[in-house]
């Protein structure tokens, strides 16, 4: 039985993870804090920036630092769900059939390009995502705990794409995006692209975290506290979208839980056990920016859900 850790054995291995990550993702840093809160939240993380962001490197980084399975599926407009599920196979023997398990059953999952693949193969992972689990002819099949996907796609080339319903996008906690970098650092980038020679950036990258600690490390974040006048302070951003003239489609008590959830494990990465309303409007943003949707009208003078948000958290009294 592992043993309970605490928060000066967790910030120690994550100080590791950052070192590591550091090493090979220059700058980045709020899309690196909310890959780890979500992993310690338990949620998805949908990743969206133009090809070369080092999206998908953000991935497999974060699988290689954990000593668990990690799975890459690359979407495509032919990919079916039997090819992320798995499918019953005739065994000749037995005279029966046997559940071959597809790549989905690792314990995190990287959905490359996901809204290149059409509505079925998308809609394969609702109840993964949701539920944990695959049924296949009347059987659930648990998948490994820890479980998290990681999807990534392109917000500029849609021909060929199909858009990801409203439903699934709610199945993420967070929508990162990705953003070029700064000058300085695509010059770091350079310099140690040019210093590496040819070798891959994940030869020095070494395992921090097993599946046995996240685990653990969950348990230690669902017990963090958050005051009463900050569960309000959540709901009334999360209300703010629905009594907005400005918002056709406002965000669900799923986003609630979402940011409460996301704020306590921002608050143990860094190193408290309770919350704060900095940390609150931290992940206000990448938990509501793909669950809301404002009106046609707003769409065509060029506000974005982002502005929309950042004008809920300025027009609410933050809690003292």
């Amino acid at each position: 039985m592992t043993q309970r850790p605490d928060l000066q054995q967790l910030q120690q291995s994550i100080t590791e993870v950052r070192e590591q990550v550091a090493s090979v993702i220059v700058g980045q840093h709020d899309m690196v804090e909310l890959l780890l809160a979500a992993l310690f939240a338990e949620g998805h993380v949908l990743l969206e920036g133009v090809p070369g962001v080092a999206k998908t490197l953000a991935a497999r980084l974060l699988a290689r630092l954990i000593d668990c399975s990690f799975a890459r599926i690359q979407f495509t407009p032919d990919l079916m769900p039997a090819d992320i599920l798995g499918t019953s196979v005739f065994d000749a023997r037995s005279l029966d059939f046997n559940f071959r398990k597809g790549p989905v059953f690792a314990h995190i999952v990287l959905t490359d390009e996901i809204n290149r693949a059409p509505a079925k193969t998308q809609a394969a992972l609702f109840e993964v995502m949701e539920e944990h689990q695959v049924s296949m002819d009347g059987v659930q099949h648990p998948l490994p705990s820890p479980f998290m996907v990681l999807a990534t796609q392109n917000p500029i080339e849609q021909e060929g794409t199909y858009r990801l319903p409203e439903a699934q996008l709610d199945r993420f906690l967070f929508k990162v995006r990705v953003d070029y970098p700064g000058l300085e650092d695509e010059v770091e980038i350079l310099k140690r692209h040019h210093t590496r020679r040819g070798a891959t950036p994940f030869e020095s990258i070494r395992p921090v975290l097993t599946a046995e600690q996240i685990l653990a490390y969950r348990a230690l974040v669902r017990e963090v506290v958050v005051e009463e006048n900050l569960l309000s302070y959540i709901a009334r951003i999360v209300h703010a979208t629905r009594t907005n003239a400005m918002i056709y489609l406002a965000a669900s008590p799923r986003a609630s839980i979402g940011i409460l959830q996301a704020s306590k494990a921002i608050a143990v990465l860094a190193g408290r056990d309770y919350v704060i309303p900095d940390d609150i409007q931290y992940v206000a943003q990448p938990v509501l920016r793909h669950r809301i949707q404002l009106v046609p009208e707003k769409d065509l003078e060029g506000f974005t859900p982002e502005a929309m948000v950042k004008e809920i958290l300025r027009s609410i009294e933050v809690p003292r």
